[in-house]
């Protein structure tokens, strides 16, 4: 004979078991994080078709392309095969063990940095036998800054006496947001973009978040990318990649800029941003500006970096790449003496260091 009570008992394990399982994948689902799955070299120049394999690498861990598209951030196609999406840890590892997977990493989060190189290399262009004067002052160089913006109405950023922007240049220069083109851009600034989703999709950000702390378009509201640019082009052409805005940049944000720079054709490029963790290998595939300036490199761009702010400890340097050219910091400017006076009226020097 049948036992309803049974099957009440049955019945409502099964309802609560399959709530269980939705509530699970919901939450997988929620615990996603931004991971650069990074292919190596681009396999060929059809830009479209290596974004379109990427799409179904997503769509074998995710159910379908289109899916797959949905969480893709940002393709990497121009310097080299990659790209950055929104992962669970069981996908991120699934994706791991595909063929062609390189590696598999989790975003970075790197640090403005400065220190004054440009006056320690001894560059002042009033040396008539200096570097800069024996190669013409960088005439005809296009430097790629990857840094937290520009403010272009700077008297060093003047186009007098330039010539016309070099047919070579592949890259735009757009107004955005508050960001007026015909004001910042000219034949010194030639081009300027911005990237922040991968800073997004770090903290959880939504459009209308970002749209209230964040000012979309390249204009630097921090400072620091003025200052890098002007160091590197002011008043002696200079093109500048907005990554976030503000002094801590997005690894995926970073690559991003750097694969753009490669397909805008620039010369060199200035990232003055780096790790501020320790660092205990000079050659790290984890390190995402490390891998961007591995690929820019082999384009034949080199890539400066500073060598960070931190220290002075061992392996403390932000960036150790050894493809990458860095100057690190020193003590210039930093070393701080003050006179004391003791009980006993003897007055002795005191020194301490400013970094951070």
């Amino acid at each position: 004979m049948n036992n309803p009570t049974f099957s009440y008992v049955l019945l409502l394990f099964l309802l609560i078991f399959t709530c269980l399982c939705e509530l699970i994948a919901k939450a997988e689902e929620a615990d996603t994080k931004l991971y650069i799955i990074y292919l190596g070299h681009k396999p060929h120049d059809d830009h479209e078709l290596i974004t379109d394999s990427h799409h179904d690498i997503l769509g074998q861990v995710i159910g379908s392309k289109e899916e797959g598209k949905k969480i893709m951030v940002y393709s990497y196609r121009h310097g080299f095969s990659g790209f950055a999406a929104k992962l669970t840890d069981t996908q991120a590892k699934q994706i791991r063990e595909f063929p062609g997977v390189i590696g598999v990493i989790q975003n970075q989060i790197y640090k403005t940095h400065t220190t004054r190189s440009w006056d320690f290399l001894g560059l002042s262009k009033s040396d008539p036998n200096n570097l800069l004067n024996k190669t013409n002052q960088g005439d005809g160089i296009i430097i790629g800054v990857v840094d937290t913006g520009i403010w272009g109405d700077l008297e060093g950023f003047n186009d007098k006496e330039l010539g016309p922007i070099l047919s070579r240049w592949k890259g735009s220069c757009k107004s955005e947001a508050n960001f007026n083109a015909t004001k910042h851009c000219n034949k010194k600034i030639i081009g300027a973009r911005w990237y922040i989703k991968g800073l997004m999709e770090e903290y959880k950000l939504n459009q209308t978040m970002v749209e209230k702390s964040y000012n979309l378009s390249p204009l630097d509201e921090d400072g620091h990318g003025t200052h890098v640019a002007y160091t590197a082009a002011g008043s002696y052409v200079c093109w500048i990649n907005k990554v976030d805005g503000e002094t801590y940049l997005g690894g995926a944000d970073a690559l991003a800029a750097i694969d753009d720079a490669i397909k805008d054709v620039v010369d060199i490029i200035s990232a003055s941003v780096g790790f501020n963790g320790r660092v205990f290998s000079e050659v790290d595939f984890e390190r995402l500006l490390g891998i961007g300036s591995f690929h820019a490199v082999s384009h034949g761009i080199p890539v400066v970096a500073a060598g960070g702010n931190t220290g002075a400890e061992p392996n403390t340097i932000g960036n150790v790449s050894p493809w990458i050219i860095t100057v690190a910091a020193r003590n210039e400017d930093r070393d701080i003496v003050t006179p004391s006076t003791l009980g006993n009226n003897n007055t002795i020097l005191v020194s301490f260091y400013f970094y951070y």
